[in-house]
């Protein structure tokens, strides 16, 4: 049985999603009591729920009232999708870090709340290290379903046509995770139209898909350099962060000395991998309020920021590869549609990381705020923009679609987890559908520049 056919065996269906858009939780009304109040915080272990609320009434819904093209003539012409993969488990470093708090618990917290009686008497240690960031079921039902609904956001684009045709391309990571969320996605299109007569292929490319391991100088300035994320252990050590160490403490009526960052994260963690593996408010989401939520969140955007974000230069031009590749495809695309009103290529679906997402997102200059995250700017950057819980859940997706409207020139969109965003930085910014020509002017520099071997050369 061929890897494919045992993924669709593997895969069913599953039903459950929230009401509509809303990510911040002072916006949000949660009747559903499964979903923990601090759910909105949980930063790259977030549900892609918690970024669209109205899947949970309608896993396949599109709110196609938010994409208008500028003109009534304008069709799709191509689309490049760039996805992270689905829900997966706890890698086994977090798994060791899971273990210690629940060790602590189990021996020495005292209290008679009844979640703590919940997680002493009930909750069992069921994560283990073999497990590693393996896809679970819902990662699969996330890329399923993330297939189905882009289909109905760009009909003409993926359809089935299309795909026994040749021209839906798919590429992906090596890492087992994002191999099985590809094969899931196609398996929702498979579904979808009940194609059962041909077998559908895929490219494993890790020079695309994690480019940050193929860069030294990513690695060695900020990978491996412990001085490269200074500001994220300085916050780990500051007022903020000890302050919600002291509060578990106290929850759990323990020594202050007992309760150490890790463990106050793993803690806040295993709240989210419930959640999201099995659709369950844990009795360790007790343990976590919002204020403490929120500045574990920060510690992990500070971490994102740093490592991936706009905390060295190296980190977004670790994506040129990842850059030139769209756009190398985008061109194709309009050379072929100016040559015979065809393209070769309809769509390419690109699985990868949270670590490729984002730095691509920071190439392109997306979700930049005015300020550099900082250890000691915890109150200030409270309303930030760059805030993982909302561009990188799990399936987050960075969409572009290009548009050919006639004689009014090629347009360009894109979206973020399905939601349409505008190009940072250009003059009419306001505009979410601008030519495409003007878009490629805005990143002449990268376009012309960006080299990936030179930029991360040491």
């Amino acid at each position: 049985m061929t890897t494919f056919l045992r993924t669709l065996l593997f895969v069913y269906f599953t039903a459950a999603v929230y009401s509509f858009f809303c990510f911040r939780h002072e916006a949000c009304h949660f009747d559903d009591f499964n979903i923990p109040k601090i759910a909105a915080h949980f930063s790259t272990k977030g549900r892609y729920e918690e970024v669209n609320a109205y899947l949970l009434k309608d896993i396949l819904a599109v709110n196609r009232s938010v994409l208008q093209p500028p003109f009534a003539q304008c069709r799709e012409i191509y689309m490049a999708a760039v996805i992270r993969h689905g829900t997966r488990y706890p890698t086994t470093k977090n798994v060791q870090k899971i273990q210690k708090i629940y060790e602590l618990v189990k021996s020495s917290a005292t209290g008679k709340e009844s979640w703590l009686r919940e997680i002493q008497t009930q909750w069992k240690m069921w994560y283990t290290e073999d497990m590693d960031g393996r896809l679970v079921q819902k990662g699969v039902d996330d890329h399923k379903h993330l297939a189905v609904r882009l289909s109905k956001w760009f009909p003409s684009l993926l359809s089935e046509e299309n795909l026994r045709a040749g021209r839906v391309k798919f590429i992906t990571s090596s890492k087992h995770r994002c191999v099985n969320s590809t094969l899931s996605f196609q398996a929702g299109l498979v579904e979808l139209w009940d194609v059962k007569d041909m077998t559908l292929d895929y490219t494993l490319n890790d020079a695309l898909m994690r480019f940050f391991d193929k860069c030294p100088r990513f690695v060695e300035e900020v990978d491996n350099n412990p001085e490269a994320v200074a500001e994220v252990e300085k916050f780990k050590n500051g007022p903020e962060m000890r302050r919600v160490m002291e509060k578990i403490a106290d929850r759990l009526n323990v020594p202050y000395n007992n309760i150490t960052d890790d463990m106050a994260e793993a803690a806040f963690y295993i709240c989210a991998y419930e959640l999201a593996i099995k659709n369950l408010n844990s009795p360790w989401c007790a343990l976590i309020d919002e204020v403490d939520a929120e500045v574990i969140e920060y510690a992990n955007d500070l971490k994102h920021f740093w490592k991936r974000g706009y905390g060295h230069e190296i980190n977004s031009k670790s994506s040129c590869i990842l850059f030139h590749d769209i756009f190398s495809r985008l061109d194709k695309a309009v050379n072929d549609s100016k040559l015979s009103g065809h393209t070769t290529e309809a769509v390419t679906i690109q699985v990868g990381h949270a670590e490729t997402v984002l730095p691509l997102l920071t190439l392109l200059g997306f979700f930049k705020d005015k300020n550099i995250l900082k250890s000691t700017n915890y109150a200030t950057e409270r309303e930030r923009t760059f805030r993982t819980s909302f561009m990188l859940p799990y399936a987050a997706n960075l969409v572009f679609v290009l548009y050919d409207c006639g004689g009014r020139d090629l347009r360009m969109q894109a979206m973020l987890n399905e939601r349409p965003i505008p190009f940072p930085g250009m003059a009419d910014s306001q505009t979410s559908m601008p030519r495409y020509q003007d878009v490629k002017e805005h990143y002449s520099a990268l376009i012309q520049g960006c080299d990936f071997d030179k930029e991360c050369m040491l």
